[in-house]
């Protein structure tokens, strides 16, 4: 077989979503967009393109993600450009750009591919998709609440109890900055015990030492010394708050003091809600408070609290679990027998449509014997085949045959279809 000739594959870890697949995703997505709607956020729209600097400033140059796992290339014009690797510098950015933060709050969300040069395994891709969620001008812990119970309420609607909530505060930037001293005190003592990674990260991110998931390092940074005993006592307060608030709500928690998380703008209030049943990736949604953020991109000194949920593994759990919501099948297919009946079955669709409103109407497309256009209907999923024949031209009747159940094939005028077919999507 000469090269030419051989099939080209999609670039590994960059999947498709095929048809069978899609309707999961759509329900989601729309239960999702529900949910935000209702606690009043408005959907903005980033490129996925954005400029190189944009992520070494926002999520710090000394982290995995920029050092090891961008897809960044330079353009015609000699410009670095990177695929997104998360959403927040983006929405940032925009919001800076176009004015939306000058004294004025915002709630805002957004969904799409982001781009990350991983190792593929289950819940992890190097094209995966996000919804992120982020609130601007809003500096108490009512925020940080807010968005917790929306996830929350999520979980609720999806009927997922899989999942669980850890939370931690990293302080403000100057407690971290005095908690970074005692940690590479502490760390610098038992350098021997450090792996590569973690004694690069000794000079430059102290903190990411405590998230390793090196199993020889565990017993170190067990013993490494907490920061919420270092914390200022405002962002003590801080997070009392949103626990309490947590306690009224009934949300169950666990404080996890070694919850960092991976990017270098996060202050304060961070969390994850985890599950076991996706093994070693095991975060399906993630986020904090990033105070710092706004006014280090450029724009003015604006308090700001987001997260995002992985989409492939928020969906992969819910399949798994038998938890994934349903899309929605025809309510029916229109059969379509002879030559004439061939030519006046998209005419029909369109008057079942107008007279129908709401009406999932599939028309026989490309011919085919009644027994196969039938065929082509049970695997529709439609619950009704509506039938167009000479007969039925003759008359201007049409024939409709229930896909499931016993009931018997009936042959009504077109006005009194209609009226069944209205019956049929109001239930």
């Amino acid at each position: 077989m000469s090269q030419s000739s051989k099939s080209v594959q999609a670039i590994r870890g960059m999947n498709d979503i095929l048809p069978e697949q899609s309707g999961v995703w759509q329900q989601v997505e729309a239960t999702l967009r529900t949910l935000l709607a209702a606690y009043g956020y408005s959907e903005i729209r980033m490129p996925v393109l954005e400029k190189t600097e944009l992520f070494k400033r926002s999520i710090g140059e000394v982290t995995d993600i920029v050092e090891k796992e961008m897809y960044t290339f330079d353009d015609r014009n000699g410009d670095s450009l990177t695929l997104r690797p998360e959403g927040t510098a983006g929405c940032v950015r925009a919001c800076i750009e176009h004015g939306l933060l000058h004294n004025q709050t915002q709630r805002l969300w957004y969904t799409g591919p982001m781009f990350r040069h991983e190792r593929p395994q289950k819940g992890r891709y190097r094209q995966f998709h996000q919804i992120g969620v982020e609130a601007f001008g809003m500096a108490g812990p009512d925020i940080d609440a807010e968005q917790i119970l929306l996830t929350a309420r999520l979980w609720k609607q999806f009927g997922l109890r899989d999942v669980h909530l850890e939370l931690n505060s990293l302080g403000t930037s100057d407690a971290r900055a005095a908690y970074r001293e005692i940690l590479v005190e502490h760390f610098s003592a038992h350098r021997a015990q450090l792996d590569e990674d973690s004694q690069r990260r000794l000079i430059s991110n102290p903190l990411r030492i405590l998230d390793s998931k090196n199993p020889e390092m565990q017993a170190l940074i067990e013993a490494a010394p907490k920061l919420a005993e270092h914390l200022d006592s405002e962002s003590r307060d801080h997070f009392a708050t949103l626990c309490a608030t947590l306690d009224a709500a009934g949300v169950a928690y666990r404080v996890n003091p070694r919850l960092v998380r991976g990017l270098d703008y996060y202050g304060r209030t961070v969390f994850e809600w985890v599950t076991d049943r996706l093994g070693s990736q095991g975060t399906v949604c993630a986020g904090g408070r990033y105070d710092g953020l706004v006014e280090y991109l450029g724009g003015r000194a604006t308090p700001a609290f987001g997260f995002a949920i992985g989409l492939e593994r928020l969906i992969t759990l819910l399949i798994d679990l038998g938890l994934h919501p349903q899309p929605e099948s025809a309510h029916a297919y229109l059969v379509l027998v002879g030559v004439a009946a061939e030519r006046q079955g998209p005419v029909l669709g369109e008057r079942l449509r107008d007279a129908v409103p709401g009406l999932r109407l599939q028309v026989n497309c490309g011919g085919g014997s009644f027994k196969s256009q039938f065929k082509r209907a049970d695997r529709s999923g439609a619950a009704w085949a509506l039938v167009l024949g000479e007969d039925e031209l003759a008359n201007g009747s049409l024939s409709i045959k229930p896909l499931r159940g016993e009931a018997s094939q009936e042959t009504l005028s077109e006005a009194a279809a209609i009226a069944r077919l209205q019956e049929l999507v109001v239930a």
